[in-house]
């Protein structure tokens, strides 16, 4: 083929065709984009769940910290069995027991029983029902001496994994801690600790079934659907100028709750004020932490 001069035709590529054949489409570069990019993840679910319990427990603890301000010395642990959670505010500070060491009382002398293959004689249950039941410390003395005393509840206390409390041989003075507590109060529950179907069940239901005079504290928490065990115990200590005691521990259980709360505290002018503040912490520990 020739051009007009009657040259032949040198073969020649139209270079803004080819560019414009070769390129891809918009919508094929947009598909090539999609397929590089790294698709987004995000937190996992888990990751999200323990963003959100950080953000309650640092709003816990500043809520705790103003009160604690302008409060009589308190400390508060709680135990989600639901989750397996474990919160607590000044969780190792020891206090004196008072009537809360009836808890630990009737866990050995359910332990004792069971070392011995039998049942509570009918004068230990009768002892142990008034004992947690109207806090009796009559019969709370009879106890602690056939377990052996300080000596024979100190021993009891590695069984039930208590390693910050300290018995005394005056019983009400036994040093314990809200951490402690909560794990005594874990024990009377699981089925894979040291305490049998039915000592599990006694307990309970001695715990259940305190005098109504009896149950303030812990159960200040609780719903109007929901039931609670508690122990409770107020002691004007003539060491602090005869300022109060107030201590509370126990259960909430529900349909979708199960927590163990354990508040001590002392230096209360009054025994009404003690229970007030105690209520008021443990009401603040779900208000926070939502279980």
């Amino acid at each position: 083929m020739r051009n007009d001069s009657g040259n032949p035709v040198v073969g020649t590529f139209n270079n803004a065709a080819v560019n414009a054949a070769a390129a891809p489409t918009s919508a094929a570069r947009s598909t090539v984009r999609a397929q590089a990019a790294p698709t987004p993840t995000g937190p996992s679910a888990a990751e999200l769940a323990a963003q959100e319990r950080a953000k309650r427990v640092k709003a816990l603890d500043a809520a705790l910290k103003k009160y604690a301000a302008t409060a009589p010395e308190f400390s508060v642990a709680v135990l989600d069995r639901k989750t397996g959670q474990r919160y607590s505010y000044r969780g190792t500070e020891k206090y004196e027991t008072a009537s809360v060491v009836k808890v630990q009382v009737l866990a050995c002398l359910l332990l004792k029983a069971q070392d011995a293959r039998r049942d509570l004689t009918s004068t230990e249950l009768s002892l142990a029902k008034r004992m947690i039941r109207l806090s009796d410390n009559d019969a709370t003395t009879s106890l602690f001496a056939k377990l052996g005393r300080a000596s024979g509840v100190g021993a009891c206390n590695k069984r039930l994994g208590l390693t910050e409390t300290k018995v005394n041989s005056a019983w009400g003075l036994t040093r314990t801690t809200v951490n402690d507590q909560v794990k005594l109060l874990s024990e009377l529950v699981d089925t894979s600790g040291p305490l049998d179907a039915d000592s599990r069940k006694l307990a309970y239901t001695l715990m259940s079934t305190v005098d109504d005079s009896q149950d303030w504290g812990v159960p200040a928490a609780a719903r109007s659907t929901e039931k609670f065990t508690v122990k409770n115990g107020w002691l004007s200590r003539s060491t602090e100028n005869y300022r109060w005691i107030i201590n509370s521990v126990g259960r909430i259980t529900g349909p979708t709750t199960d927590v163990s709360i354990a508040v001590l505290s002392h230096d209360n002018a009054t025994m009404s004020g003690g229970i007030t503040s105690v209520q008021k912490v443990a009401k603040l520990t779900r208000q926070h932490l939502k279980y």
